[in-house]
């Protein structure tokens, strides 16, 4: 870093540990074939828990803010305990990614697996402590890992499903609106650092000028989102509701919510009552020409308010993801 020191990242971290999860599920599915592959399970659910427990134990108190009640990433300054970037980004809604779903069929089928699996928490109790309900079944006798209990992902629901905030009508947006009003500052050797709500295209040449992270729906994690939310659903069921839109009155279970996510990134492509795209924006050529205006092109990011389509127009490998939400 500029300032010395280094970044302990909640979205880095967060990444990580879904990688472990999702490499873990990949052997015990090929144990269930090789059983040699128990091994590998075992190991990269050690290596989910000690990844859990870096996060937790980032900056001395974690990378998780009791007063705010999110994510942020730590500033390590050399002498310095560390300081809370306190940007509501996507990188606070990470955390959701690490999530994995067992059931009592694949722990009764691989038993090497379950007992080292049981072994290991048992003889590590501080690192037990992460595994969120690990030890109580939800929904159809399945056992949830996870970086979050439910009282911290309902935390951050508040906020993503807030439409003042992480909520648009195309889907999250990648920064809070909350920082139109409120930009962020960090005064470093003589200099303001900002970070505020950019919807659509930068307005600095950072990173090449790639807004991703500071406003914009970006489908991907978009994507992601929505499908850990149907993970969480798998365990929690019907019973654990959040209200949606944040304000509205209205409750729904994790996977309606999911399922509602998805019809938001669809209008982006929905001629809407004005028998416009959204995503085509107002340029009227691509809107209202026979000869354009059905045809779908696949942006790299869309505006955080509008749904505008801005970037590169042909990122059909993580836009076209879309395609995934309608089937679904």
């Amino acid at each position: 870093m500029p300032t010395g020191g280094h970044l302990e990242q909640s979205d880095g971290t967060s990444w990580m540990a879904m990688y472990a999860l999702n490499l873990m599920r990949i052997s015990l599915e090929l144990a269930r074939h090789r059983k040699i592959y128990a091994d590998m399970s075992t190991k990269f659910f050690e290596h989910f828990l000690y990844i859990a427990s870096a996060m937790a134990g980032m900056g001395g108190k974690g990378l998780w803010d009791e007063a705010d009640q999110f994510f942020y990433d730590n500033l390590k300054l050399p002498h310095h305990e560390g300081i809370k970037l306190k940007v509501r980004s996507m990188v606070g809604l990470i955390p959701l990614f690490a999530v994995e779903i067992l059931d009592d069929e694949i722990l009764k089928e691989l038993p090497e697996f379950s007992e080292r699996l049981n072994w290991f928490l048992n003889h590590n109790p501080h690192l037990a402590g992460l595994v969120s309900h690990w030890g109580e079944k939800g929904m159809g006798d399945k056992h949830l890992l996870s970086l979050l209990r439910g009282h911290r992902m309902k935390k951050i629901l508040l906020r993503m499903l807030d439409e003042t905030e992480f909520l648009s009508k195309y889907g999250i947006r990648a920064l809070s609106k909350f920082h139109e009003k409120n930009p962020y500052h960090f005064y470093v050797d003589g200099q303001t650092l900002t970070v505020d709500y950019t919807p659509g295209e930068s307005t600095t040449d950072l990173f090449g000028g790639n807004s991703n992270w500071r406003g914009p729906i970006w489908m991907p994690v978009n994507y992601m989102i929505i499908t850990s939310l149907s993970k969480f659903h798998q365990y929690y069921g019907p019973e654990f509701k959040v209200e949606h839109p944040v304000g509205s009155g209205n409750y729904m279970d994790l996977d309606e919510v999911s399922k509602e996510l998805s019809m938001r990134l669809t209008k982006l492509f929905l001629k809407d009552e004005y028998n416009k795209r959204p995503f085509l924006g107002t340029n009227d050529l691509l809107q209202n020409d026979p000869y354009f205006n059905n045809y779908i092109q696949f942006y790299e990011y869309f505006h955080g308010d509008t749904g505008r389509g801005a970037g590169a127009s042909h990122q059909t490998g993580w836009t076209g993801l879309i395609a995934k939400l309608i089937q679904n």
